[in-house]
């Protein structure tokens, strides 16, 4: 229930900027901090019930096994993670990936969660995966139909920042898949 609950909260907040009516509406009442408050408040809540919700669903009775993924598939995941790095770093950092991607975070979730989805056959992460896929793809298309930008608006990188973003953006890959993945989820990717 806290996993349903938290997606409901988290996605929730994050479909507001979709609709620029209603966004305008509560920036005019909360005002510009009172909005950005409200949203990190919620998101945080949000992801704080999702972390602890797939926590507890992971174990819990009615998580059953929808299908039990080839060992394949797992490969694969781990090849779609390192572009998913590599994305989501471009998306703070003014680069021609950046720019080529358009919306890089976007791209990086929609890729997170379909190799999550492809390597997890439980419940539990079909609802979480699956969540957030929808969202990346349903974000896209509203991203592109409201021109917005991203965090970092319309700057510009070059070849420096390339490297820079792919770097960092190994260096993370490479981190979750020796230790963090273990440390920050639970589960370790390499047994060593």
């Amino acid at each position: 229930m806290l996993l349903i609950i938290g997606l409901i909260l988290f996605l929730g907040v994050h479909i507001v900027p979709t609709f620029p009516m209603a966004r305008a509406n509560l920036r005019m009442r909360l005002g510009e901090n009172g909005y950005k408050g409200l949203f990190g408040v919620v998101s945080l809540l949000g992801f704080v019930l999702i972390v602890i919700g797939f926590g507890a669903a992971r174990m819990a009775p009615w998580n059953t096994v929808l299908w039990s993924p080839p060992v394949w598939t797992k490969h694969i995941a781990f090849a779609l993670m390192l572009p998913a790095f590599i994305l989501l770093v471009a998306t703070y950092i003014p680069s021609r990936i950046r720019d080529r991607a358009k919306h890089p975070m976007l791209a990086a979730v929609k890729i997170w969660a379909l190799a999550h989805l492809i390597a997890n056959g439980d419940l539990a992460g079909v609802i979480l995966f699956a969540s957030f896929l929808a969202y990346g793809v349903y974000d896209r298309i509203s991203v592109k139909r409201r021109g917005a930008l991203g965090p970092l608006g319309a700057k510009r990188g070059g070849v420096v920042n390339d490297i820079l973003v792919v770097v960092i953006g190994v260096l993370l890959y490479a981190f979750m898949l020796i230790k963090g993945h273990a440390w920050l989820i639970g589960v370790p990717l390499l047994r060593m």
